[in-house]
């Protein structure tokens, strides 16, 4: 498969950077210096695919089988990855939780998985307020490490666009070893306890986790018994996707498709738009708009029903089946009421979109103590409320989008574990928004194969 190498940032078909600047994109940094970001640009334009449009349209192939209603999409990672997170056991954790939930959700719920994970370019976080003020000092917010550093110092917070290039080396190899582990022999069903650690086997959700790992390995040797073996046993198809934030870095990662001659945007497979971009005529959507990749889109509880067909007759013009997904960030207690009228738009529209809930962006708050936190209880009550607004409508719910770790963190209140507001300073390790940690993720994913039973039936 080959690209066109585009020096010139001239791509057919997309617009060009000076033309998305012109409709006044938001979010996005203030660069100090036009001539050291030009020459970044023009860089990361002669540098090599980081995945491959025959791979995006693998994907946008199975989405299109969560559109109909024949699979389920498992979409998760870190809130905000950073440069420093980008070693072997970091990724190796993430990848562990994932295949573990679903294994879960698959086993359980006897529905394919679609595995996605928010990994290899999500540096780049929108943020509310583009200023933060501690102790009387007020510096620009952090960005992620796309844009700046996370230390609270003036000389960390300036903008530096010499960030973009580490975002594509820590991308590259981010993947390179994700691949690894996806096709090397970590990801075969076989090894369903050897991704149980200790700490996990000693709670109550390890233990259902290794019931039911018992019971595929029983599967698994009574297949070898009968002479039936399969390679997809043994690996895994798992996709990179990030929010397309930064429009100079996205665009200067564009390439021309030879097989197709389309426009991909090849730093990531699925790229969504936040809920702070989505203009209709803004510059994130008339950029994703131009490209042949699977798309997302999150939704939250204000979106109206002439929006949402707004979106779809703008993105997914032709109706291509796994090209659209819309990824739902109601908040607990407004998901029941909000979603429904969405359902009954899309669904009257007639156009074949996956829908995706995201139960953590709706559920944020701060505690007393001063951390920002989800209450697991408000995450799996906005999954339930997802559940029953498709029941109600008779439409497919086709996935979960989670904020999550590997790793034995304490950023979320309640779980098995309980965790209360005096737990969060033990390891309180995000660089932005609270995640689940891995004895959540797993509660979570039992929850889900319950429901997605029910959804079959």
């Amino acid at each position: 498969m080959q690209f066109a190498t585009l020096t010139t940032g001239q791509v057919p078909g997309v617009p060009t950077l000076d033309e998305l600047r012109g409709l006044k994109p938001l979010q996005q940094p203030e660069w100090p210096d036009q001539d050291v970001l030009d020459q970044v640009i023009s860089e990361l334009r002669t540098l090599p695919p980081l995945v491959f449009a025959g791979e995006c349209d693998d994907l946008t192939t199975k989405i299109g089988a969560v559109a109909r209603g024949e699979a389920f999409i498992l979409q998760g990672g870190d809130c905000a990855e950073t440069f420093a997170g980008v070693t072997a056991e970091n990724i190796r954790a993430k990848l562990r939780v994932l295949l573990q939930m679903s294994v879960v959700l698959q086993y359980a719920a006897s529905v394919p998985v679609v595995k996605i994970g928010r990994i290899a370019g999500q540096y780049a976080k929108p943020r509310s307020s583009g200023e933060e003020t501690r102790d009387g000092v007020t510096l620009p917010s952090y960005r992620g490490d796309a844009v700046n550093g996370f230390d609270f110092t003036p000389e960390a917070r300036i903008p530096d666009p010499n960030r973009l290039r580490g975002v594509y080396n820590a991308a590259a190899a981010t993947l390179n070893l994700t691949r690894a582990f996806t096709t090397g022999g970590y990801a075969d069903l076989h090894q369903v306890h050897a991704w149980n650690t200790d700490f996990v086997k000693s709670s109550p959700v390890g233990q259902k986790y290794e019931r039911l790992a018992s019971e595929i390995e029983r599967a698994l040797a009574f297949m070898r018994a009968c002479g039936a073996t399969s390679d997809e046993f043994r690996t895994v198809d798992f996709y990179a996707s990030h929010e397309a934030l930064i429009l100079e870095y996205e665009h200067a990662m564009t390439r021309i498709d030879s097989r197709t001659e389309q426009p991909y945007d090849v730093s990531g497979h699925l790229l969504w738009v936040g809920e702070r971009t989505r203009q209709l005529d803004g510059a994130h959507v008339e950029f994703l708009a131009s490209l042949s990749n699977p798309l997302g889109v999150k939704i939250g509880p204000t979106t109206t029903p002439e929006y949402i067909r707004a979106l779809i007759d703008k993105l997914n013009p032709k109706g291509v089946e796994g090209r659209l997904t819309f990824i739902t960030r109601m908040g607990a207690g407004k998901i029941r009421e909000a979603l429904p009228p969405l359902l009954e738009a899309v669904r009257d529209h007639g156009s074949p979109i996956a829908w995706v809930c995201d139960p953590m962006h709706g559920n944020t708050y701060e505690t007393p103590n001063g951390y920002k936190t989800r209450n697991f209880d408000d995450v799996m009550d906005e999954v339930q409320g997802f559940f029953d607004a498709h029941q109600q409508v008779g439409t497919w719910p086709g996935g979960v989008h989670m904020e999550l770790t590997g790793d034995d963190v304490t950023e979320c209140l309640g779980g098995g574990e309980e965790l209360v507001a005096e737990d969060l300073v033990n390891r309180y390790e995000t660089a932005c928004d609270p995640r689940l940690n891995r004895h959540q993720s797993l509660e979570l994913a039992f929850l889900v194969a319950e429901r997605l039973r029910g959804a079959q039936a």
